[in-house]
């Protein structure tokens, strides 16, 4: 048995794979959404339901440190913290977390953390607001609480990995927690130098008009993506893709480093999720071409306008081009879902389009 509940999430990521005996399900939770009324709401009834059926709870996945994914991870093990291993709570005990911090991954030697945390605060200290930098650095410091509370609550973190990174390079070989084989195909180091390579320039940017009483850029959003934790799940034949808000480019560039690829470049799994709520900055064209699926998941509500009506038409398009029948699961109905049913007659298109309903907390794509 493998299924992924896509939790509602608002626009952030909130995912529990589930595999193994029915009668003893096993999990991994891949992200945690944006805020505590998700967690409250939607993550802790899951949570506890695995508590109740004695369910496992292999591993927790932080794809990123962007608050839209590590919110509901933080309460979560607050709440760990706070009430060990009591009935009380009752919430199931992770084996392990996979998170690879912000000083980790690109600010090892650098001090980057430091410098940005700086220049933020000289800015606020000449009247200069900040906001979107504000939101990208409270993630990078959400990154670190999440890393302190896994250690306060006794969770071991990215244990037995080389240099204590999950990355494609240093895990060149499926992870097996128990019938699951977990293959990570990203990030590369190659994602973190032009990441840590993006961080620098800003800073150099900035620094020139922070000296020049100039408003300073904006952090592009885009940028915390590229440390995306992308793996490929597999149990029973069966195959899930969970991509983070990772690029597209990165992640074929990835599966192509894991010998995933065939020998047309291509990879076909049962359930894809599409990286970055289906932003088109993330995906293209040609992307759903040489990555197809029967099922594509996409987690949005319609905030910054994702998904974006270029990817669900692309999506669209590549399969009625190779003449198969797709479902596209959303969890909200959004403007461009909309517009995509009026404009793609789902019929003559051929895809279903499912969407969780607003009362439900989740919505279940079994396999």
């Amino acid at each position: 048995m493998i299924a992924l509940h896509v939790l509602q999430a608002d626009h952030g990521d909130c995912l529990l794979l589930e595999y193994g005996c029915e009668r003893q399900p096993r999990y991994v939770l891949i992200d945690g959404g944006p805020s505590a009324r998700i967690y409250d709401a939607y993550l802790k009834p899951a949570l506890l339901k695995i508590r109740e059926q004695g369910g496992k709870l292999d591993l927790v996945v932080l794809s990123h440190v962007d608050n839209d994914h590590v919110i509901g991870l933080l309460n979560y093990f607050t709440e760990l913290r706070l009430t060990p291993d009591s009935d009380e709570q009752a919430l199931p005990l992770p084996v392990g977390l996979w998170h690879n911090s912000f000083n980790q991954t690109v600010g090892q030697g650098e001090n980057l953390e430091g410098q940005i945390a700086g220049l933020l605060a000289r800015a606020r200290a000449a009247g200069q607001t900040m906001q979107l930098a504000a939101v990208t650095i409270e993630g990078i410091s959400q990154g670190h609480q999440l890393r302190l509370g896994a250690l306060a609550a006794g969770i071991p973190i990215n244990e037995g990995i080389p240099e204590g990174l999950v990355l494609l390079d240093t895990l060149p070989e499926p992870v097996q927690l128990g019938p699951l084989s977990v293959r990570v195909v990203g990030p590369g180091r190659s994602s973190l130098e032009r990441l840590k390579k993006k961080w620098l320039e800003w800073l150099e940017e900035n620094e020139a008009r922070l000296r020049q009483g100039l408003p300073l850029a904006q952090v592009d959003q885009s940028i915390p993506n590229l440390s995306s934790i992308m793996f490929l799940a597999e149990a029973e034949g069966k195959r899930i893709l969970l991509t983070g808000d990772g690029l597209g480019e990165d992640l074929l560039e990835g599966l192509e480093q894991a010998g995933l690829l065939d020998e047309q470049g291509h990879l076909h799994v049962d359930v894809l999720k599409i990286p970055h709520h289906g932003s088109a900055r993330n995906v293209t064209r040609k992307f759903f071409k040489r990555l197809t699926a029967d099922r594509y998941v996409i987690s949005a509500n319609g905030l910054h306008g994702n998904p974006d009506l270029a990817t669900l038409i692309w999506i669209v398009d590549a399969a009625r081009e190779r003449g198969q029948q797709v479902e596209i699961v959303l969890t909200n109905e959004t403007v461009t879902s909309s517009q995509l049913v009026q404009e793609y007659d789902p019929e003559e298109f051929g895809y279903t389009l499912t969407i969780l309903a607003p009362e439900e907390r989740s919505l279940r794509v079994a396999l």
